[in-house]
Order: C-alpha cells, then structure tokens, then sequence
C-alpha cells in the first residue's frame, strides 16, 4: 500500500472531523493505531466510525470505547435491510445508549444493488429514523438511486434531531430539500473526481454551514489514491478539494466543517485538540 499524503502545508485552524469511516471493517484489523497514528498527524482530530449491521455496529462502539479520537454510529445498512427485525432493532437500540454512540446510521435506501427487497429497505430504515427520534439521536443516511424516496421518508417520519446525507451524490436541489429538513450534506472522495462536475456544483452551491466531510473507508478512495485502500489521513484531499470549489482556505474549510459535525453530533469533542490515542 502506498504512503498517505504528505501533510498540508497550511495547518488547520481545527482538527478535520472524519464523520463516517468504517474502521470496524477487517482491513484494518492489523495497522489501526497506525491508521489512527497517521491521521493525527494529518490534523484529523476524531473520526465517527459507522455500523452497517449488528456486528460492525458492536465492534464501532468497542472502538470508540478504546480510543479517544473515536465515535460510534450503530445501524443496519440496506443491503442488510431483511435482518432488521424485532430482537435486531432491540440490540440498536441497546446499543444506542452506548457511551459515545452519537448517531444511528448508517441506514437508508439503495435501489442501486438492491441486495435486500426494495419493501423491506423501507421497513428497515422507517423503523431506525423511529429508534433516532426516541433515542434523541441523528440519523446517518445512505441513499444510492433512491434520492427522491428517501426524502420522502424523512419528510414523514420528521426525524427530531436530523442527521446526514452521508456521501451524497443528488443535485442541488435534492441537497436543499434534505438542509430544509434539518440535514447536513457529507463531501466524500467523490468530489475529487475530475470527471464528476456535478456534484462538484452542488457542493460550490450549498451553505458552507450545512457541509461536513467524510472518507468512508476504506472505500472512496479521493482522486490520486483510487485503488488502494482509504483511511482518514486521506481526509484533507477531500477537504482541499472543497476548499478549491468554494474558494476558500484548508484551515477556514477544517474550522467550519468541524464545527458543523459537532454540531451535528452534538459532540463538542470532536473538534478538540490535541489527539490522544489509547494504548
């Protein structure tokens, strides 16, 4: 695997907040304090690490439990949809109360792979924007080729605490919608595609307020890094990349999207320095 980025030469006014990477996956099992170690020193001050099932979402809470710079969000992604059952959505909710759990996600919609029935996609994330509400928790969405179903979903259920378009990739309009719901809008690799104009509009659009940014690894890996696996210390590719668009500064970009994922999360420790790692 080739070395991370070297680190910015502008250092950043607040540590970057990696709102969704996926650290409970196996392909860190062997180097995370390294993974950890490297993204400190990139000036990636926490990382929220997402679940996707009960297994990952178990192992997300042990993480942050064990490291400083670590949250947890615990939920069961789409493609899993049909084992969100009774006792299923009972474990989250247990789960959920968790020290340093600070959202539930990530749940949502794909109509891309549709690996569990399209049904039981919108049972599954219907019952989790439930569990949020009663949890008083933010919601971590994903939404592949199901943009205007998703909206719909959380324009009914009206999820008390909101939440986060999780690598978004609507239009500008689609992004609007979800902000006047009480979201925020995740900047991923994605945007660092030349080819990808699109989306780069929406996020030069979009209130700077409403932005965080995210890895979502160890896939995703932002332009320069495609093919190998992602970590956090990617993250200010992303990050500068969001700064070109909008033209403004790395430090004016890691201070506002920090600030906005504490916000979001509710956690004013995210955007904290300095980083300490447990052993």
């Amino acid at each position: 695997m080739a070395a991370p980025p070297e680190a910015p030469r502008e250092a950043p006014a607040a540590p970057l907040v990696d709102t969704h990477a996926h650290l409970n996956d196996r392909r860190f099992a062997h180097d995370l304090d390294a993974v950890l170690a490297r993204a400190a020193e990139h000036g990636v001050g926490a990382m929220v690490v997402a679940g996707y099932n009960l297994a990952t979402s178990r192992r997300a809470v042990e993480l942050a439990q064990r490291h400083d710079s670590l949250w947890a969000a615990v939920g069961i992604h789409p493609h899993d949809a049909t084992s969100a059952g009774r006792a299923a959505l009972a474990e989250l909710g247990r789960l959920a109360g968790q020290p340093k759990v600070v959202a539930i996600g990530e749940c949502g919609l794909d109509y891309y792979r549709n690996l569990s029935p399209r049904a039981a996609q919108v049972t599954a994330f219907t019952h989790q924007l439930r569990l949020a509400a009663r949890c008083g928790l933010p919601v971590v969405v994903h939404s592949r080729d199901a943009m205007a179903e998703t909206l719909r979903i959380l324009a009914a259920e009206q999820t008390p605490a909101g939440g986060v378009m999780h690598c978004f990739a609507g239009t500008t309009d689609e992004a609007l919608h979800a902000i006047d719901l009480g979201f925020y809008i995740s900047a991923a690799g994605s945007i660092t595609y030349p080819r990808n104009t699109a989306l780069a509009g929406v996020f030069a659009a979009i209130p700077t307020d409403r932005i965080v940014v995210e890895t979502d690894c160890p896939w995703l890996s932002p332009e320069g890094r495609r093919g190998q696996r992602n970590e956090p210390a990617y993250l200010p590719l992303v990050a500068g990349a969001l700064a070109r668009l909008r033209n403004q500064s790395l430090g004016a970009i890691a201070t506002l999207t920090s600030r906005n994922a504490t916000a979001l999360f509710r956690t004013a420790a995210l955007a904290t320095w300095p980083v300490k790692h447990a052993a």
